[in-house]
């Protein structure tokens, strides 16, 4: 979704970024990090017996940066990016296939005028110390591409229900284009925790945001929490478009989200502009390492996920990971449209629509992405 139009765009004049994984060294507000539930897809959930049906693709039309939360209560729960961007939007199916026709409601709306009241980008539900939180971006309404990442909170079991209110927009070490916070937690024994369970450990926010001074729009940034709207800080860099494949039409890393398998936490994030050349990178970091020292991490030169002309699904990206109904399989959500050529800005397209598929894995642990899935012609339901 990055956009900012005082930064460079023209693809032929892009340098070659060195330093991706180079710390920025940075300062915000101490705190202690606050131990909760592990995020969607960190950890599987025990298998429950039941047999995933075949999904069904596209799963939600018109809806792009989705994020699909498997919660204990039985429910997965989805949100998105609308086309008006004006809004934020909330499903919930006991089943993946079932989210194609679950009810919509809209649990905020953006301001008329003043802050949060343009460009309403990318929630994420997350279930937190026993309270919903959503992590979204948006601009105020006189400088709409002054876009900065805000947090809601509802202490309702149901996030359907209750209230949401706005805790206000994370503060990080520049005042500067940010979006695409997502937040995850790494136990101290990786892989112990089990559903339900609260592990303890040390929160985390990732994020993408323009650093001065950089030649990029957005690199991904890394944080402790002190709770779910405060970092604790040092900030550091994770990466910064430096390959040819996250430098066309703008510099963007974008999008992360974390999948803890293995031993391994696996950050994926989206490059490039938002048409066909949309794709997907991956960082990977050993789960007993510090993952505040970007030494820890290591990037795939090679984008592990991109368009593709047979299936015909075009710029593939802004993913999140969910398990299945049995429990066991590993999920991989996000968006593409049904054709390459893009009339106008490719931001007011509006067909990127939800999909979904099995996400495989290797035989040395790391994930398999495979290539976006063909159209289906069935339709989903409960």
């Amino acid at each position: 979704m990055s956009r900012d139009p005082g930064l460079p765009e023209d693809p032929s004049r892009r340098l070659m970024l060195k330093g991706a994984l180079a710390a920025g060294a940075l300062t915000a507000t101490a705190g202690v990090a606050e131990a909760a539930a592990p995020a969607t897809g960190t950890e599987a959930t025990p298998y429950t017996g039941t047999k995933a049906a075949p999904y069904v693709n596209p799963l939600v039309k018109q809806r792009a940066d989705p994020h699909i939360h498997r919660h204990t209560d039985g429910f997965y729960y989805f949100t998105a990016t609308v086309p008006e961007y004006d809004r934020i939007i909330l499903r919930r199916s006991r089943t993946i296939n079932g989210l194609t026709t679950a009810a919509e409601s809209v649990i905020w709306r953006a301001h008329p005028t003043g802050d949060m009241a343009a460009h309403i980008w990318a929630p994420e539900l997350h279930r937190i110390g026993g309270k919903w939180y959503i992590y979204f971006a948006s601009a105020p309404s006189d400088d709409v591409w002054k876009i900065r990442i805000w947090v809601l909170e509802n202490s309702h079991p149901n996030p359907l229900k209750g209230t949401w209110v706005e805790k206000g927009q994370i503060k990080t070490a520049w005042e500067t284009f940010s979006l695409d916070a997502t937040t995850f937690t790494l136990p101290q024994a990786p892989g112990s925790a089990r559903a339900g369970e609260t592990p303890t450990g040390t929160r985390y926010l990732a994020w993408a945001q323009h650093e001065p001074g950089m030649d990029n729009n957005t690199a991904l940034c890394l944080s402790e929490m002190a709770n779910p709207w405060t970092l604790t800080g040092p900030q550091i860099r994770l990466s910064t478009p430096e390959f040819d494949w996250e430098c066309v039409g703008f510099k963007v890393n974008e999008g992360p989200y974390v999948l803890q398998r293995n031993g391994r936490v696996f950050l994926t994030y989206s490059a490039s502009a938002t048409d066909h050349h949309y794709c997907i990178g991956l960082l990977t970091a050993d789960a007993d390492s510090d993952l505040m020292d970007p030494a820890s991490w290591s990037k795939s030169p090679t984008p592990v996920f991109t368009s593709n002309d047979t299936a015909k699904q075009y710029g593939p990206g802004h993913n999140c990971f969910t398990v299945a109904e049995d429990g066991r399989t590993d999920v991989l959500v996000y968006h593409a449209r049904q054709y390459k050529e893009i009339t106008g800005d490719p931001l007011n397209d509006p067909n990127r629509h939800t999909r979904v598929q099995k996400l495989g894995w290797k035989p040395d642990g790391s994930p398999d992405f495979g290539v976006p899935v063909a159209d289906t012609a069935t339709t989903g339901g409960e």
